[in-house]
């Protein structure tokens, strides 16, 4: 007897959901909540756990479509996991070709990689059969491929079998991929265009100098991550320094709700991360009330978590302030798009040595380029300026982060 595995509940006003892969193929032998497929939501992924043991039966649904919450998207067949094709009835096909089917697990196939791992896999040339999956239950990632690419295998050129079909001009060999958006991605395009044409959205900018950080972080940081088993980044002092600024002009940490403005007296902090599906943002609760040390272990799980697809969607939701560090990418200016009900979005970028003046003297030092996009609605020029000069005086001095000056 089959057991059907429906969607599970997503969370608080979501009704639907898009299949991200299928984890298992028919005839793969299944425990009691071993996850069948992954579902994209506006947000994260979620894996849909089995709920008995047995084998994988028909997939009822395929990669792409939309599903809503309840719905059947596979069975669950008797058995202890015998490769027969369950989900297929039998055919006029001789029984040789059915068995030829499936001649390697389904972890390793093609059809078993997500949408983002395809696109890598054909934009950096890479056999996937020759890179080792770092994700979870040994599946291959991004990342692996973008790794696997930088240091290639004296192996030879896989078959030309895509997956994703490109349109091929034989007379020129140029390619085109047509790749379906994630509901991830469409949901940011929409968020981002939303806020676009709703915000009366502007950005200020400004400079810091990074000296006093980076020699607090060199005489600290192997203290540091003894002590609390995390290493010592630039976004503990940037988010304390934010929290400091937030109490100076509170309109910044404000949203706009109909014709009423709302002041947190909380400081939840967004922090863009990137995750395989590009950047999510987790929110760090009450980062007002945590310490460096705090918030640094908060931020290096999000990291950890968003890499292997299991951040929650609860922790996705809120936050009155974000911060989103295109440094590490190697930005040096940006207009960072604020993200709706928050009022601004601090944009962090590269740190690189420029000649500045001290003391009537020419001198090296690292500076940092700032961006505050805000809500012209809610926050004035002069509420924008002071809040970028008092973040900048407290990373420039981080006495004051101690002090709360």
């Amino acid at each position: 007897m089959a057991t059907e595995v429906n969607v599970p509940t997503l969370g608080e006003s979501i009704t639907e959901a898009t299949l991200g892969e299928w984890l298992k193929q028919p005839g793969d032998p299944v425990a009691v909540d071993e996850p069948i497929a992954s579902l994209e939501t506006d947000k994260v992924s979620v894996e849909v756990p089995s709920p008995v043991a047995g084998v994988m039966g028909q997939q009822a649904v395929k990669v792409g479509d939309t599903v809503q919450v309840g719905a059947m998207i596979a069975t669950i067949e008797a058995g202890s996991g015998a490769p027969a094709a369950t989900a297929q009835p039998p055919a006029a096909a001789p029984a040789p070709a059915a068995a030829a089917a499936a001649p390697a697990p389904a972890g390793d196939g093609p059809a078993a990689l997500s949408p983002s791992v395809r696109r890598a896999v054909l934009e950096h040339g890479v056999d996937p059969a020759t890179v080792v999956g770092t994700g979870k239950d040994g599946r291959i990632t991004k990342d692996d491929v973008i790794a696997a690419a930088a240091t290639p295998a004296p192996v030879a050129a896989p078959s030309p079998e895509p997956q994703v079909a490109p349109s091929v001009a034989a007379s020129t060999g140029r390619k085109e991929e047509r790749v379906r958006m994630t509901r991830l991605r469409q949901t940011i395009a929409k968020r981002l265009k939303e806020a676009q044409n709703t915000a009366a959205m502007l950005t200020t900018f400004n400079d810091v100098d990074m000296t006093a950080v980076i020699e607090a972080r060199a005489k600290y940081k192997d203290l540091f991550e003894k002590k609390h088993g995390v290493r010592l980044g630039f976004m503990g002092f940037f988010a304390k320094a934010a929290c400091l600024a937030l109490k100076d002009v509170p309109s910044v940490n404000a949203s706009i709700e109909g014709d009423e403005i709302v002041y947190h007296d909380y400081v939840d902090i967004s922090v863009a991360v990137s995750g395989p599906g590009g950047l999510v943002v987790p929110v760090v609760r009450d980062a007002d009330q945590l310490s460096v040390a705090g918030i640094e272990r908060t931020i290096g799980d999000f990291g950890k978590r968003a890499k292997d697809g299991t951040l929650k969607m609860e922790e996705m939701k809120g936050g009155t302030f974000t911060i989103s560090n295109g440094g590490v990418f190697g930005s040096l200016m940006s207009t960072p798009i604020i993200n709706p009900p928050q009022a601004a979005v601090l944009g962090l970028h590269r740190i690189e040595d420029r000649p500045v003046v001290r003391d009537g003297q020419v001198v090296v030092r690292p500076m940092m380029y700032l961006a505050l996009s805000y809500d012209h609605r809610l926050i004035d020029g002069r509420e924008a300026v002071t809040f970028l000069v008092a973040l900048k005086n407290a990373i420039e001095d981080p006495t004051r982060i101690l002090i709360d000056l």
